[in-house]
């Protein structure tokens, strides 16, 4: 029992330590698709289909995030809407700053690899997101 506990411990320290570098955000480029919202009552919601997916430009700490949606021959529809996005660090925390003329909102980016990242918004609300495979249906 001691050494589960201990096991528990370590694993729960070492998963809180996971400090993401300024120079892994070029990572946050490209299209990203949500799998899961997780609510900060616990419940959760599952994505197992989009129709819009999240496309994010990152160059440095200044950029944009657009929605497009994906169409059956592996191309995107879009708009020139975007939002503007920007990155602000402090201590070891990294922010997703989004300003538009209605509106501005930040997520701490709790995770981030090739394949997934996760984001939490000032309520709370956890956004685990995966890296969108393009659908290519031909004929």
């Amino acid at each position: 029992m001691v050494k589960y506990l201990l096991f528990v411990s370590a694993s729960f320290f070492i998963s809180c330590n996971t400090t993401i570098k300024k120079e892994e955000l070029p990572l946050l480029n490209g299209y990203w698709e949500i799998k899961e919202v997780t609510f900060t009552d616990g419940n959760k919601k599952e994505y197992n289909i989009n129709s819009t997916i999240d496309f994010i430009f990152l160059d440095s700490v200044q950029g944009y995030r657009k929605k497009v949606n994906p169409k059956f021959n592996g191309t995107f529809e879009t708009s020139d809407d975007a939002e503007p996005l920007s990155i602000r660090i402090d201590n070891d925390s990294i922010f997703m700053v989004y300003k538009t003329d209605f509106n501005s909102w930040e997520e701490v980016l709790i995770s981030l690899s090739k394949t997934n990242f996760t984001v939490k918004n000032d309520q709370g609300i956890q956004y685990y997101y995966q890296r969108y495979e393009p659908l290519n249906i031909n004929p």
